[in-house]
């Protein structure tokens, strides 16, 4: 199975996590400026955990994903690709 997956949360979010662990703005900033934007990496995605929500929730998402990819994994080796 061949798949990207993205842990993404939303911009405001994803600023006051990084503020709270102590980095600046402008580091959050430099970093930001090299990385692809989050809109384009989520579009490119095969899939998306949004971690925008709560842990129960994202655990959920990682969950269901991991079974998702159970049941490719299990389809190409039946079909021996």
């Amino acid at each position: 199975v061949s798949a990207v997956v993205v842990v993404s949360a939303p911009a405001p979010l994803q600023r006051a996590r990084v503020l709270a662990r102590g980095w600046s703005e402008e580091k959050l900033q430099a970093i930001l400026a090299k990385q692809v934007p989050d809109e384009e990496k989520r579009r490119r995605a095969t899939y998306v955990i949004d971690t925008g929500t709560s842990l129960a929730d994202t655990e959920a998402q990682v969950e269901q994903l991991l079974a998702t990819l159970q049941v490719k994994v299990a389809e190409e080796q039946e079909r021996g690709t």
